[in-house]
């Protein structure tokens, strides 16, 4: 989790776009969600999150292959606090197993 989340950043995640589109409207909590082909939007009051991505070649590490989506973040209108409150709510819904 990050100490701070800008109005537009751009990360990698480790899963397909099913899985993704299956993840959001639980990763949202509860916001209405706005889903089209390849982005989404989620209304926070009188601002937005704009989401889009796109599949990046899997990573392979010897023979185990990673699905990658890229993901775009742009917030309008969402102050720092609700930002970060969203986001580690986000993360740790989409979080995969580990440590």
């Amino acid at each position: 989790m990050q100490a701070a989340y800008p109005a537009g950043f751009e990360r990698e995640m480790g899963c397909t776009e099913a899985e993704l589109l299956r993840w959001l409207p639980g990763a949202v909590n509860g916001r209405a969600l706005t889903l089209r082909p390849r982005s989404a939007e989620v209304a926070f009051g009188s601002g937005r999150l704009a989401l889009a991505w796109r599949e990046l070649p899997p990573r392979r590490i010897a023979l185990m292959s990673m699905p990658r989506l890229a993901i775009v973040f742009h917030f309008e209108g969402v102050d720092e606090a609700e930002r970060h409150a969203f986001m580690r709510f986000f993360d740790l819904y989409t979080q995969r197993g580990g440590g």
